[in-house]
């Protein structure tokens, strides 16, 4: 039978035990603009690039503060994520009115894990077509999830996705034992290098297309243990993108060996 007897809801199986509803809503992340995350012991970084749709509209928003400890950036349906990012801010304040400290990162995820697999389950509903990756502070540490479509969410030390996102991955990969002990400086040096991975030649990372953000622990000697989530946006990141390009030329200057004391 054609496979379009089996994917007109998202509660019938195939006969090969796909979904073909929740396979469509993970096609909608993989179209969406690449979004890029990292942690390591101190510090969480978000970092995305940001499409406009025509010249004459402005940038999608794609890095959404959800408390001052924990953000999220989004790829795929941005009107799907803003569902999802105003239920995930509904819990986060009720943990604060109810227990009077900020709601675990576990726990937040897991929850909108579970909103999206009932969508899953039930005639008449979708997926969500939209992936976030969720960074934050809590207790334990810093930390980053991924959430998928289907419901499935996992912690990560790295990970990209969105169009192109392979090459941000392959960046990581390559990495992860540089940026895993780095200052938050040099975190976010490695984000935007993953994510300059991801363009196609003709393009560049400039203030109008590239959001940053930023949360982690506070210094030792602070009255507050977390430094509150920051976004960069527009001018604000034009230091962020002048010390990618600082670090790149140096790096260029002195061959492989010197860049990773740069770095």
């Amino acid at each position: 039978m054609f496979r379009n007897n089996y994917d007109n809801d998202a509660v019938t199986f195939s006969p090969q035990g796909r979904i073909f509803q929740v396979e469509y809503a993970q096609e909608a992340v993989k179209q969406g603009s690449v979004v890029v995350g990292l942690v390591n012991k101190t510090h969480a970084v978000l970092v995305g690039l940001k499409r406009n749709a025509e010249e004459l509209s402005s940038y999608q928003k794609k890095i959404i503060e959800i408390d001052s400890h924990m953000g999220i950036a989004i790829a795929g349906l941005a009107s799907d994520a803003r569902v999802l990012s105003n239920f995930m801010k509904q819990q986060s304040l009720g943990s604060k009115m109810t227990y009077g400290r900020p709601i675990p990162l576990e726990r937040i995820v897991t929850q909108i894990g579970d909103r999206a697999q009932t969508n899953t389950q039930q005639y008449g509903k979708r997926p969500y077509g939209v992936g976030l990756l969720v960074a934050g502070v809590d207790e334990t540490g810093p930390h980053l999830f991924e959430f998928q479509p289907s419901g499935l969410t996992h912690e990560m030390l790295a990970c990209a996705i969105g169009a192109r996102s392979q090459m941000a991955r392959t960046y990581l990969e390559r990495h992860l034992d540089e940026f895993s002990d780095c200052s938050r400086d040099e975190l976010i040096n490695h984000g935007l290098r993953a994510l300059k991975e991801t363009l196609s030649q003709d393009k560049e990372l400039t203030v109008d297309n590239t959001s940053v953000g930023v949360v982690g622990l506070a210094p030792e000697g602070s009255k507050s243990k977390i430094q509150s989530f920051k976004l960069y946006e527009g001018q604000e990141t034009l230091p962020l993108l002048e010390a990618l390009e600082r670090s790149e030329t140096s790096g260029e200057a002195g061959g492989e060996g010197s860049m990773e004391v740069d770095s």
